[in-house]
This record gives structure tokens, C-alpha cells and sequence, in this order.
């Protein structure tokens, strides 16, 4: 209760009209007036009753006392075990506070930040979050609920914003193990069938079963190497590259009897395989206008080594010229089809007719060549329905398609077939999205019987015009026409022909890019692209198995003919494994050093510090029982001078906040009027004697 005064008068005027009122007193006692003293006291309670003293007393509110609960809900603790053992440490806890109606618990669930690529836990940013507008003196205590694995620690010498214990409520057991594997140092770049090398290396998170640890190594989905890695060292291991463009290296670990989870039991690489040249044979049977178009875009390629021979004078072709005044040079057959054959990765037969330039039995070694793995293009004109023809030869058992011995001699439009609008070769040429294509028209194309493999483009009356097939390991495309020179000439407008020719002679190669059936997936930060390439219908929903092994499915929107697409915000960081239709896909969402991984046991060793200077505890919540246990709950008015290893210590606070004033003015009413009349009666009494 305190006393204040609202004066009806300014205090100014109070002051001077107490200043004459003592003055007139004093002087009046010096003469030794009567009633001196009576007009002294009376002029006192009017100036009292004009000061208006007012007694006030404040109605105040206890506060509550806050006590921030962060959960620890980051993808380390998002096993099985660590899931159920936090979720019922969390029921206790509520039931414990709930005890205490003037504590005040705030509950925060703290997740990864979504826009990082390298998750990690920041339990004390969700802190500061969650006390932001909180004084300081009000936090009664901060409790985490946590593995041990958090990331920002403050240091100890850094300042909290308040002074309070922290506690720490540990899930996980104190004798857990990890195993998990990463590669250490690997190239990004590497040349086709050469030899690489990378680091890779086994670690124990926790007590080590010690022993050699299994590592499988696959490259493109296909096993490669099994190997044994000692945990803790550095291992080599030296691989090369199958293929040009993306190629994904997988490495997994054999999960062992309980360890904490197996999502980091695999890892992958990605290395882009590049060709340190490609080498091309290319053999003309005769000089032609299409002959150029070929050697122009294979020679405008730098990464292609051309060979290229064009027969001049066949073996019929005698008119008594002596060979050494000739200017031609000697077709060098057997180097070419029998000692480095294996040398070349594609090969080219353009306007080839058999003329006896080639033996027989070369015949089989370019067949045994493509079925082994190699490539074989095929570019007939009026040649290919002759009698000389190579489809008369051994070759005809790789070849797709068997001519009729007729030419179709007839203007027409190169055009897509429905099978072609789909397949990745022709898909999307420039052109070919109208009716007629807007491309110049072709003449001539070579009649065959019912090809085998895929007819991609039809010429007049839809007879097939380009065919693509496997045999055996290698793959082998024949175009029936020996026109496309009129698009490079630029006839009629011209048409795609670089596009067109480059495509198939990659497709032949195995550009992974132009496969049939394919499935790719890529990451951008925390955006997963799977891409479905097909030839059939629609390929249905694609399954995504997660990092923590729960599966989900996405549907695949059709982009284009044949390609199918679905993108998806991803909400776990790691390595994951898209199946559809028989295919798979293995991609790393997020970084792959991210700090959410590198350690994935439980400890108490990360908070403690902390905890210890702030006379905090930290406890695992594992019971014997298998159960949960927390330690109870102490309320402390005051500072927290010691801490309890059996409670949680919580400061309450003092803080309180004003609800209202009661206020009672000392010379109101019919009180103040009657000390005011007492005081001038008694004047006026005195007076009268």
C-alpha cells in the first residue's frame, strides 16, 4: 500500500499558499495572538484536502514460469526404437509438469531445416525460437529431448539469454554400435574402359565388433567387386568406367546384428564416364552425293577418330592401269576386320555391296564383332536390293531386316512411327511435331520384308525407313535410304540430319541417355527428378524406398511420348532406391557428408558441459525394464546453487504482472468534510472567547 496525491491545484500554487500559511502562523505566534496555533492546523487541512492524498494498493499476478521442451525430431532419431522410446519419454514428461499448474511448458518439435542440403541438428535455434518473446528471468529451465547428436552447441563460455539449468533427456542405449561407409576421395571424371582408382573407408560409430567388414561394389546396378575392408583405414579400390555419361558407383557394407540402422550402410558415387575418342570405321562402297554428309559430321566431331575408305576400283573393275601407277592406296582388309576390329566402336557400311573386296569369312568376324558388343550401322541405297548385296552374305544373321530385291521409287516425307515417337532416337525432331514434317522429302528407299527390332521411321506407304535392334550384346541400325544428303544440302528446306545421324550412332554406342527402357533419377537440393523412359505404355507409379526404409509411391506424368517424369520435395537426407517396372535407380538426396550422418549413436557426452554449468542433469531415459524413466521434478524458489542427479531442478520465477489499482483518496466524502469543519469550529470556537 503506498500513498500518492492527485491535487486539484497545481502543486505550484499549493507550495505558495503553504509558504503564507506558515509565514502568517509563525508571525501570529511571535505576537501571541490566540488561536494561533488552531488557525495553523486548520489552514494545514485545507491545503491537505486540496492536495488530495489518495492510499493506492496494486492487484497483482503471479506468471507462469515457462520451461522450453525441445523434441529432438531429426532423421537420426527417426529408427524404430528411438521413435517409440521418445514418444513415450515425452508422455511421462507431460504428465510430470502437469503436476505443477504455475509451470508452463512449451513444447517444440525440432526438424531439419527444408532449404539445406546438408541437415543437421539445431536443437538451440528451435530454442531461441521458442522463448523469443520471453524475458529472461521468466525460463524456469530448457529440457531436450535427444540422441546427444546436436549440432549447435553454444560454447560453454557463450551466454544462453538466461539463467537457468538445462537438462537433458537422452533416448538410445550407452552400448550402441553403427557401422557405416563413405568414400573418402573419388575421381568425377573418368575415361571409358580405363582404370580408376578411389578411397574408400569402414567406420564404427560406438564399440566396434571389430573384424573385417564385407564391402559390395556395383557400378550401373551390376556387381563388380566384393571386397574386405579393415574399419577405421582407408581402403583403394580401383575400378573402370563401362560406359560414357553418368554412371553411378555403389558401395554397401553388410548391415551387422544390432546396430543403430543400416541407412548409411550404402553409399554412392557418381562419375561421369567420357570417351577418350571415339573411333569409327566408316567404308563407302562408291563415291555418292551422301558419301560427305557422313564423313562431314563424323569428322566435325573432335572426340571421334575417323577411319574412312572409300572403294574406288573394285576388283572387277580392271582396265590394264599397272598397281604401281595407281594413286590409290590398298584397302587394308585384314588389319581392319580381323587384327583391330575390336579397336573401333562403331562401324559403318555406306553403299556397301559385296564386290569380293571383303573375304567370306570377314563376314563372321563383323558378325562375332557386334555380338560381342559392338556396333554396326547400315546405310543402304539401290545397292542393298541387288545381287551383290551384303544381306546375301554371313552378315545377314545380325541384319534386322532382309530386302526384297525392289526399290520404292516414289517421293515421300520421312516420317515418325507411332514406335518412333516414342524412342529416344528420333523423339522430338526438329520437324517431325506436323503434319506433313516440316522437312524436304526423300526419293528412293530400299523394300524389305518385316524387320525385326524397332521400325522408328517410315517412308512411302509406311514401308520402314529406319530399323534399330539388339543382337547379342551389340546393337546394329539400318537406314534404308540413301537420301538423307538432300537434307544437309538443305533440299526443300533440308531437315535434321546431324540430329538424326548423331542420335543413332550414340544409341549404337549405348548412350545411356538414348536407352528404350530406362529409369534416372537426379537430385536438385531437396527436389528428387525421376525421369522413365519407355516404349510401351504407361510405366504406372514409380516406388521410392527413404533412407529410413519406409516405401512410398509417386505417380509418373507423361512429359512427352514415351518419357514420363515426377518431381517430389523429399523430406529425408540420403541414399535412395527408385524401382519401377524391373528397373532401379539409386540416388543422394542432400549432401553426402552431411553432419546428421557422421555419427548416428546416442551420447551424453555432447550436452553435459552445458548441463554442468548450469546445474542441469543429463540422463538416459532407457529403463532396466525396457521401458522409459525420467527423473522427477523439483520446483526451486531462488537461484539453483547445486544440481540433483535425480531431478530436474526448475527455478521458479517472480516475476508477476499488474492487474489493477485500488485507490481510496484520504479527504473524500463526508471524512475529509468533517475534518475540515472540526478544524475551522475550533477556530472559530477559540476565536469566540
Amino acid at each position: 500500500m503506498t500513498l500518492g496525491f492527485t491535487p486539484f491545484l497545481p502543486w505550484s500554487l499549493l507550495i505558495a499558499l503553504a509558504v503564507i500559511s506558515v509565514i502568517v502562523t509563525a508571525f501570529a505566534l511571535w505576537r501571541g495572538m490566540r488561536g494561533a496555533w488552531i488557525r495553523g492546523l486548520a489552514a494545514l487541512a485545507l491545503l491537505a484536502a486540496l492536495a488530495n492524498p489518495v492510499l493506492m494498493q496494486e492487484d497483482r499476478e503471479q506468471l507462469s514460469t515457462i520451461v522450453p521442451v525441445i523434441v529432438d525430431r531429426s532423421q537420426s532419431q527417426q529408427t524404430p526404437e528411438r521413435i517409440k522410446m521418445t514418444d513415450d519419454a515425452l508422455a511421462l514428461l507431460k504428465e510430470r509438469l502437469s503436476r505443477f499448474p504455475q509451470i508452463e511448458p512449451r513444447y517444440v518439435d525440432a526438424k531439419e531445416p527444408v532449404d539445406t542440403d546438408a541437415p543437421s541438428t539445431r536443437l538451440f535455434n528451435a530454442l531461441s525460437a521458442a522463448v523469443a518473446d520471453v524475458p529472461p528471468a521468466r525460463i524456469g529451465a530448457a529440457i531436450f529431448l535427444t540422441d546427444g547428436q546436436i549440432h549447435d552447441i553454444p560454447g560453454i563460455n557463450q551466454a544462453l539469454g538466461f539463467d537457468a539449468p538445462v537438462h537433458g533427456l537422452v533416448t538410445g542405449k550407452p552400448d550402441e554400435f553403427d557401422r557405416r561407409i563413405e568414400v573418402v576421395r573419388a575421381p568425377r571424371f573418368g575415361i571409358v574402359n580405363e582404370e580408376q582408382q578411389l578411397v574408400l573407408r569402414v567406420v564404427d560409430d560406438g564399440k566396434s565388433p571389430g573384424g573385417a567388414a564385407t564391402v559390395t561394389a556395383r557400378i550401373n546396378g551390376d556387381e563388380i567387386a566384393t571386397l574386405q575392408a579393415t574399419p577405421g583405414q582407408d581402403t583403394p579400390f580401383s575400378f573402370k568406367v563401362p560406359r560414357a555419361g553418368n554412371n553411378v558407383l555403389e558401395f554397401s557394407v553388410a548391415e551387422l546384428p544390432g546396430e543403430v540402422t543400416a541407412a548409411n550402410n550404402r553409399t554412392v558415387q557418381l562419375i561421369d564416364g567420357i570417351r577418350q575418342n571415339m573411333r569409327v570405321l566408316l567404308v563407302s562402297g562408291e563415291p555418292h552425293a551422301g558419301e560427305r554428309a557422313w564423313r562431314n559430321l563424323l569428322k566435325s566431331d573432335a572426340a571421334v577418330d575417323l577411319v574412312h575408305f572409300t572403294i574406288l576400283r573394285p576388283p572387277e573393275k580392271q582396265d590394264g592401269t599397272p598397281i604401281n601407277e595407281l594413286s590409290l592406296i590398298a584397302f587394308p582388309t585384314r588389319e581392319l576386320f580381323v587384327d583391330k576390329i575390336n579397336d573401333f566402336d562403331l562401324i559403318i557400311f555406306d553403299r556397301y555391296q559385296h564386290r569380293n573386296v571383303l573375304p567370306i569369312l570377314y563376314y563372321d568376324y563383323i558378325s562375332d564383332y557386334v555380338q560381342n558388343g559392338g556396333a554396326l550401322l547400315l546405310a543402304a541405297g539401290p545397292e542393298h536390293a541387288g545381287e551383290d548385296s551384303i544381306a546375301l552374305t554371313p552378315l545377314n544373321a545380325i541384319l534386322p531386316a532382309a530386302p526384297t530385291g525392289q526399290m520404292i521409287e516414289k517421293p515421300f516425307y520421312p516420317r515418325l512411327s507411332e514406335e518412333g515417337q516414342r524412342h529416344p532416337v528420333t523423339r522430338g525432331l526438329d520437324g517431325s511435331d506436323q503434319e506433313p514434317p516440316h522437312w524436304g522429302r526423300w526419293f528412293r528407299s530400299v523394300d524389305v520384308e518385316q524387320p525385326q527390332g524397332q521400325t522408328v521411321m517410315v517412308g512411302a506407304d509406311n514401308h520402314p525407313l529406319l530399323v534399330l535392334n539388339r543382337v547379342g550384346q551389340g546393337r546394329v541400325a539400318m537406314l534404308l535410304s540413301d537420301q538423307g544428303w538432300l537434307w544437309a544440302r538443305g533440299f526443300e528446306g533440308g531437315g535434321p540430319h546431324v540430329s538424326l545421324y548423331r542420335r543413332i550412332a550414340h544409341w549404337l554406342m549405348k548412350e545411356p541417355a538414348l536407352e528404350e527402357e530406362a529409369l534416372t533419377a537426379r537430385s536438385s537440393g531437396r527436389t528428387l527428378e525421376i525421369t522413365r523412359q519407355t516404349l510401351g505404355d504407361d510405366p504406372g507409379s514409380a516406388t521410392i524406398k527413404f533412407p529410413s526404409g519406409r516405401l512410398e509411391t509417386t505417380r509418373l506424368t507423361r512429359a512427352e511420348p514415351g518419357l514420363y517424369r515426377a518431381e517430389k520435395h523429399m523430406d529425408e537426407i540420403g541414399l535412395y532406391e527408385i524401382t519401377n517396372g524391373g528397373l532401379s535407380a539409386l540416388v543422394h538426396v542432400g549432401a553426402v557428408d552431411a553432419p546428421e550422418f557422421k555419427a548416428m549413436i546416442s551420447t551424453t557426452d555432447t550436452l553435459k558441459p552445458l548441463a554442468d554449468k548450469t546445474k542441469g542433469i543429463v540422463t538416459r531415459v532407457a529403463a532396466a525394464d525396457g521401458g522409459v524413466a525420467i527423473p522427477t521434478v523439483l520446483p526451486i524458489r531462488g537461484a539453483v546453487r547445486i544440481n540433483d542427479p535425480d531431478r530436474m531442478a526448475i527455478r521458479l520465477t517472480d516475476e508477476t504482472v499488474l492487474k489493477g489499482i485500488n485507490s481510496l483518496p484520504l479527504f473524500a466524502g463526508f471524512a475529509g468534510l468533517g475534518v475540515l469543519l472540526l478544524a475551522f469550529a475550533s477556530m472559530w470556537w477559540r476565536e469566540g472567547r
